[in-house]
């Protein structure tokens, strides 16, 4: 490289003077930006007075250089209002739509896509770059067809967008119009919104429906709600949704808003609680995290909103019909209603707990609530228990006054019958006769006594009943056909351990157990609540002595806070016998009972079981708290719902209830029971069944449980 050599400045020892200060910027040099990309070179002196040339530094100074005004800050945390696509105005008239991807065509780099979108059962297509693109356009496609004018509209060509004024009713007198078929989609979006809006207004000034705008607006919402057909299904059998709650509920919803709240943790597990607005109507969803909470508020406004469910007895899109002989739909309660049974279980629990907070803790809640035409906005809660162990052998009675079972369950249907009693002793006085749920029965005369029509009862238990509804793997997707056809995995009888928690299967034998081979040593079984849910649905839930008085009671649903498994779950509680039961006497028959698990699931309580559980009945002024190891109060007292109290409520049944043909009472309890024909032919027919798919038998309790008798 060539140097550049310059004249020293005029010094007569050479000595190195800087150079003088660069002048400040005029008016007339380029401004600061521009100068600023420009690589600047000035001259400057090294010690022997050669010049180099370097760039110049960038000095920033705010008085000259300031170009653009500071952005202020915002002083709001809203959100600013986006304008609407033809979507979001199509989900606001028609919920739960779903978009189909039909087809993908052209190169990879310049794909045209196809997605359809099904209202009213007419198809909608759309084609676009890009799916989003193609689902505007399909929704676009069926907001024009909704769109409706009133008579003697006459369509014209649509006159510039930039003059056309979508408030005024100008364009549907005198014979002029709009062509919706040349509408724009952003022409559509305006048209439609403001004859919304203008509807809306009309609404509040007057309140006749004479309006051309309020009618027209009637006649897009009534057509798009005119559909029965499920949003999500296939073949006519509902499906669970493809997409995750919360996201498909922002793509319902416009309106959508989630608050965060703490819960306490030791009553349900749950420590948060997610409450979502949507259309100003509020959802609750609890759960272990806040990610699960927030999604069981949306699917419980899914649930209310749309009839979307994610519910366990949906059918997965890639699985196999559930093996039922009548379809899905009949064996699933809708989740709104399982939602309401759970909720008021619960609000019912802490309720009644209150002053008794030292036995709240609990593994498994059970209740039974009560429906009249199925309206659940005037539900009852009859019973609500906890409970999870049964009596000691050393603790039996030999005068019905212990109580055997303790699991929520069993403990809550105890509950029920006591409920049945008072609502039978009503009858005792005819000025009381008609608020009770009993009837006369003038129908058959075997029976005196009968429920009210549209009268139901439902019930909930946090988790999977013990025994064969629980035996699967939650996280595996299991088949519920044995690889092993000499081999009955599934469906065998079960007992519960004495003292403990589980169960394990019934072995072949007479399935008898002795009262001195237990005080031997020996441990009492009881059968599983699973086995006995399914011994309710054929003999009812009102138990052998009242079978004499009225016609059999059957569950109309069972609702599970967690742990549902459908094909397990219909397989144990009426499945497995339903192709074996026979020679039932009418009106015994085979119940089906329909199912639901809450949106809200309770997590896996890790906790040791207590030794005790709580019952309470409608009516009662607090709840009794029994321990399970010895069958009675935690003060030693009789439970009101032992075998002992029901034979004394039933002998006074037989000498005041009006209408009973046979008035004769036997004192032995097991003699009275064996005494209701039809309902011992139904319970040996039952257990006539399990032995005949090779489930086991039926495991009895020491018969001298049974050999006492009523106080003289």
């Amino acid at each position: 490289m060539k140097s550049v050599c310059v004249r020293p400045p005029p010094n007569s020892n050479h000595e190195y003077s800087p150079p003088p200060p660069l002048p400040p910027p005029s008016a007339s040099s380029p401004s600061s930006s521009e100068s600023s990309r420009q690589n600047v070179l000035t001259p400057s002196y090294d010690m022997n007075g050669y010049s180099r040339k370097s760039p110049s530094k960038r000095r920033y100074e705010g008085s000259k250089y300031s170009g653009s005004p500071k952005k202020k800050p915002r002083t709001s945390k809203e959100r600013v209002p986006q304008p609407k696509n033809t979507v979001a105005m199509l989900n606001e008239l028609r919920h739960g739509l779903v978009y189909k991807l039909e087809s993908q065509t052209g190169p990879v780099h310049a794909p045209l896509f196809t997605i359809s979108v099904e209202v009213d059962g007419q198809k909608y297509l759309g084609q676009g770059r890009s799916k989003k693109i193609a689902r505007i356009e399909a929704a676009a496609t069926a907001l024009r067809s909704f769109i409706q004018f009133k008579d003697g509209a006459v369509l014209t060509p649509l006159k510039p967008a930039c003059n056309l004024d979508f408030t005024s009713d100008e364009h549907l007198d005198n014979g002029t119009g709009i062509e919706i078929d040349k509408l724009s989609t952003t022409e559509l979006i305006l048209y439609v919104t403001s004859i919304m809006k203008k509807a809306k207004h009309k609404a509040k000034l007057c309140t006749s429906n004479n309006s051309s705008t309020d009618s027209l607006l009637e006649n897009i919402k009534l057509s798009m709600q005119n559909s029965n057909k499920s949003p999500l299904s296939v073949d006519g059998q509902k499906k669970v949704p493809d997409k995750g709650p919360v996201m498909l509920l922002y793509e319902l919803f416009t309106d959508v808003h989630f608050d965060c709240s703490t819960v306490d943790g030791a009553q349900n597990n749950c420590r948060f609680k997610m409450t979502v607005t949507v259309n100003n109507s509020k959802f609750d969803g609890t759960g272990p995290s806040k990610k699960l909470a927030k999604n069981a508020a949306a699917k419980a406004a899914l649930a209310s909103l749309c009839n979307i469910s994610y519910s366990p007895m949906m059918h997965p899109q890639k699985n196999l019909p559930l093996p039922m002989d009548d379809k899905s739909s009949s064996m699933e309660l809708p989740q709104i209603h399982a939602d309401t049974i759970g909720r008021l279980v619960l609000e019912k629990f802490m309720e009644v707990i209150k002053g008794q907070e030292s036995y709240s803790r609990r593994k498994v809640l059970a209740g039974i609530v009560m429906t009249e035409n199925m309206n659940f906005n005037e539900a009852q809660v009859i019973s609500v228990s906890t409970g999870t162990k049964c009596v000691s052998g050393e603790h039996m009675s030999i005068n019905g006054s212990v109580l055997n079972d303790s699991h929520a369950e069993i403990v809550s249907r105890r509950c029920f019958m006591k409920y049945l009693y008072a609502q039978l002793e009503l009858h005792f006085n005819p000025a009381t006769a008609n608020q009770s749920i009993f009837v006369r029965n003038q129908e058959n005369a075997q029976y005196p006594y009968k429920l009210k029509t549209g009268v139901h009862f439902h019930l909930y238990i946090n988790t999977a009943p013990c025994g064969d509804a629980r035996i699967f793997g939650p996280h595996e997707n299991d088949s519920s056909v044995d690889k092993h056809p000499n081999r009955k995995a599934r469906g065998q009888l079960r007992t519960k351990i004495e003292s403990g928690e589980g169960t394990i299967p019934v072995k072949s034998s007479d399935g008898i157990q002795t009262w001195d081979g237990v005080l031997e040593g020996h441990r009492l079984l009881t059968m599983s609540c699973s086995d006995k849910i399914a011994r309710w649905n054929i003999v009812g839930i009102q138990g052998s002595l009242l079978s004499s008085i009225i016609e059999p009671i059957y569950l109309h649903s069972i609702v599970l806070g967690s742990l549902l498994h459908p094909e397990h779950m219909y397989r144990a509680v009426c499945g497995r016998i339903e192709k074996s039961i026979q020679g039932l006497p009418p009106p015994y028959h085979l119940n089906k009972p329909r199912l639901a698990q809450l949106t809200s699931s309770e997590p896996r309580n890790q906790a040791k079981a207590p030794n005790f559980g709580i019952n309470w009945t409608v009516g009662d002024t607090e709840v009794e708290v029994v321990n399970s190891l010895t069958g009675k109060t935690v003060n030693n007292q009789i439970s009101r719902i032992t075998k002992q109290m029901f034979f004394n409520k039933y002998g006074s049944l037989v000498k005041n209830l009006p209408g009973l043909p046979d008035r004769k009472l036997i004192t032995d309890y097991g003699q009275t029971k064996a005494k209701v024909k039809d309902y011992q032919i139904a319970k040996r027919e039952l257990f006539a069944a399990f032995r005949r798919e090779d489930l086991g038998n039926w495991l009895k309790k020491p018969q001298e449980q049974d050999e006492f008798a009523l106080p003289e």
